[in-house]
């Protein structure tokens, strides 16, 4: 196991962003900065023992700082959308940053994603990786409380990739995080409609025209969005519409424990994505509204380049008391934990 740092960067203020590289025992590598507590890249091995690269992204900094569909990145302090960018709590309305239309979007401006971490090397005896540390002050994008976040990304000798989220706040505050690795098991040479699909879920979460929960919970079956069986993405794609997946499933679960919430495969190298979380959600994006974007190794993506499972509970659940809640209280400690494992599947 080792892990090496470099320069990955320098931000228009001056400060200085690291690249870390993070080799397994098996021979796992993956690429993290501290800008963003981005994954930049992942190789794994495929069927044939070549490695891919199966995560999207960019070669450089600057790229990071530009607009761009939150590659790899870490995202809070609310991921996913809150209708009308607003909550009450304890009958006190809070107005948030809207970044999406009339909306909130994955924390606002100013979310995880621009945010140059703390960051600490870390080893275990299965594993290797970062813990990043960050205080998100009271008011920031309109949210409540001083947040003090604690994400630890570990990279393990069994071919998985642990990401662990702890956050403490000093005022009751609404948080949701995730991780937003876009997964391309092609090595992002050609789109992901070849990859196939399975989500552990009999229900998701109806939306209206601007993606905001109506607060209904349907039933998948019947449905194109029935993805309990293992499907082939673009066929389904086909019969959902033109724009895809970007749906919240709610994960089949009997406890509170992690259980699984899916898997993407590529029959053509065998590789194999699972992904186990505590949360009791899992958003399904397969990146529509990618287009023309320049990537690693001067790769171009385009619409359908990635598919995003991004583990977390229900969008605008401060806004629906039918939702599992977001609140977070003093005293109180908010513990996650997501996993995606990788394997070959022949």
């Amino acid at each position: 196991m080792n892990i090496e740092k470099s320069l990955f960067g320098t931000l228009p203020n001056g400060e200085k962003v690291d690249l870390y590289t993070i080799t397994t025992n098996n021979g796992m590598i993956a690429k993290v900065t501290n800008y963003g507590a981005t994954l930049v890249s992942l190789f794994v091995s495929d069927k044939n023992g070549n490695q891919e690269d199966i995560v999207l992204g960019f070669d450089n900094l600057f790229s990071y700082l530009g607009d761009h569909p939150y590659f790899g990145c870490a995202v809070g302090r609310f991921c996913n959308r809150i209708g009308q960018g607003k909550f009450v709590i304890n009958g006190k309305e809070f107005q948030l940053t809207k970044n999406e239309g009339e909306n909130t979007l994955h924390g606002g401006v100013k979310g995880f994603h621009r945010i140059l971490w703390d960051t600490y090397e870390i080893k275990s005896k299965d594993g290797i990786g970062l813990k990043f540390k960050h205080t998100s002050p009271d008011g920031e994008e309109g949210f409540p409380g001083n947040l003090n976040i604690e994400i630890t990304y570990l990279f393990t000798n069994n071919n998985e990739f642990k990401i662990k989220y702890q956050a403490h706040t000093d005022k009751t505050t609404h948080v949701n995080f995730t991780q937003h690795t876009y997964f391309n098991l092609n090595g992002g040479k050609k789109n992901v409609l070849n990859h196939y699909i399975q989500i552990n879920a009999d229900n998701y979460t109806e939306v209206d025209g601007s993606l905001i929960p109506t607060g209904k919970i349907l039933k998948v079956e019947g449905t194109p969005l029935d993805l309990r069986k293992r499907v082939n993405l673009g066929k389904q794609i086909e019969k959902l519409g033109k724009t895809g997946f970007d749906h919240n499933y709610i994960i089949n679960r009997d406890t509170q424990n992690i259980e699984l919430a899916g898997i993407i495969y590529n029959p053509e190298n065998g590789i194999k994505v699972e992904t186990y979380t505590t949360e009791p959600a899992v958003q399904i994006y397969t990146g529509y509204y990618i287009n023309n974007i320049k990537g690693k190794n001067n790769l171009i993506y385009d619409k359908f380049y990635g598919v995003c499972m991004e583990t977390q509970h229900f969008p605008d659940s401060p806004n629906k008391p039918g939702f599992p809640s977001t609140l977070l209280n003093p005293g109180e400690e908010f513990f996650s934990e997501t996993i995606y494992k990788f394997g070959i599947e022949i």
